[in-house]
Order: C-alpha cells, then sequence, then structure tokens
C-alpha cells in the first residue's frame, strides 16, 4: 500500500502547468509582430510586366507611374499628359524612370515617352520585374 500512495504522489508532482509557457509564447509572438517592419513600396499600386533583360537602377529619377485605368501620377499627384509636359519643363529634369500598368494602354506611355524625347531628356527607363 506504501508504494501505491508514493507512486501517485510521484506522478502528481511531475505535471507541468503549461499556462505561463503559453502566455510567454504569445507575448513574443506580439513583440515580434509589432517591431518587425514590412517593406513597402510607396506610391501607386501597379503590376509590373516581367522583362528578363532589365537592370537594377540607383539613380534618384522622378518617376511617372501609370495606373491601369491610364492614370498618370507623379509622386501621388494626379496629372494630365499637358500637366506632365508643364511639370516636366519646370522642374527640369534630366531623367525619368516609367512605371506603368501591365494592364496600361500603350498610347499613354508612348505620350509620355515622347514628351520625355521633345523635352531632351536621354535618360528613360521602364520598371519591369525580373
Amino acid at each position: 500500500m506504501k508504494s501505491k500512495k508514493r507512486m501517485r504522489l510521484e506522478t502528481g508532482l511531475k505535471q507541468i502547468d503549461i499556462a505561463p509557457l503559453i502566455d510567454c509564447v504569445f507575448l513574443l509572438l506580439i513583440f515580434f509582430l509589432l517591431t518587425s517592419s514590412f517593406i513597402v513600396m510607396p506610391g501607386i499600386n501597379v503590376k509590373l510586366p516581367k522583362a528578363v533583360t532589365s537592370d537594377d537602377i540607383n539613380v534618384k529619377t522622378v518617376t511617372v507611374a501609370v495606373s491601369s485605368e491610364d492614370i498618370i501620377y507623379v509622386d501621388t499627384k494626379v496629372m494630365s499628359v499637358a500637366e506632365l509636359e508643364k511639370y516636366i519643363k519646370a522642374n527640369k529634369t534630366d531623367s525619368i524612370f516609367i512605371r506603368a500598368d501591365k494592364d496600361a494602354s500603350m498610347g499613354t506611355i508612348v505620350a509620355i515617352w515622347d514628351i520625355c524625347k521633345r523635352m531632351g531628356i536621354e535618360k528613360l527607363g521602364i520598371a519591369t520585374t525580373q
């Protein structure tokens, strides 16, 4: 009889309370979620077309974004083609970077390209994904 009592007591002492462990794990999870930084590209959401021969550009340029609805954005500001031409003249930029959605019409992109060429801008780029 003595051995059975002792066995019951020993098995009862070997149980670990999991509640504090779960609390610590949840606190760590919340800490890492709140302190982690998510990389978000600022600006207009466009789906870039894919290209095999694309290169990375590290030069600071004026970025012109064209949405799938053919809306032109310069620094999150909506512009028409005529306003874009005035903007380029006023800022005297020497390089333009076009981020056009893959569903944007080619006419809008060509109009922007044509304006840049008329203004004498030699450095033109189109954003793509590799």
